[in-house]
C-alpha cells in the first residue's frame, strides 16, 4: 500500500516543471505520390511541460574552431507521456537556454513522474 497522496505529490513535482519540450521520433512514412516508404522525422509531442537537470559535463576541443561539449541530462516529465524509442530527439527550452538531446535508454516511470536520460547533441 503506497504512502501519501500520489495526486498531491505529482502536482507538487509538476509545479517545478519550468521547461517545455518537443519530441521527434523517426518513423516509417509512406510518400503519397511515389508510394515509397522511408524513415522520416515526425514531431510527436510539442510544448510539453518538463524539467531538465544536468547530470554530468564533459568538454573536448576537437579543432581550433569546434568545441564540443557533451552533457548527460535527465528529463523529468509526466508519467502519462510515452516516448517510444531510444534515439528520439528531444528539444527542451528552459531558463533561457535550449538543450538538444537524444533519448539514451528506457525511461524510469514512477507514479508521480518519469525520468529519461538524454545525451547532448548540440555544439558550443
Amino acid at each position: 500500500m503506497p504512502f501519501g497522496n500520489v495526486a498531491a505529490e505529482r502536482a507538487a513535482i509538476e509545479m517545478t516543471y519550468d521547461g517545455r519540450c518537443t519530441v521527434t521520433e523517426y518513423r516509417q512514412v509512406k510518400d503519397p505520390v511515389t508510394k515509397a516508404t522511408r524513415q522520416q522525422a515526425v514531431t510527436v509531442l510539442e510544448d510539453q511541460p518538463c524539467a531538465l537537470s544536468q547530470t554530468s559535463l564533459r568538454a573536448a576541443q576537437r579543432t581550433a574552431t569546434d568545441n564540443t561539449i557533451d552533457y548527460d541530462a535527465k528529463l523529468f516529465i509526466s508519467p502519462d507521456i510515452t516516448i517510444k524509442a531510444a534515439g528520439s530527439r528531444i528539444v527542451v527550452v528552459q531558463d533561457g537556454m535550449t538543450f538538444e538531446g537524444e533519448q539514451a535508454g528506457k525511461p524510469f516511470r514512477y507514479p508521480t513522474h518519469q525520468e529519461i536520460m538524454l545525451k547532448d547533441t548540440g555544439r558550443a
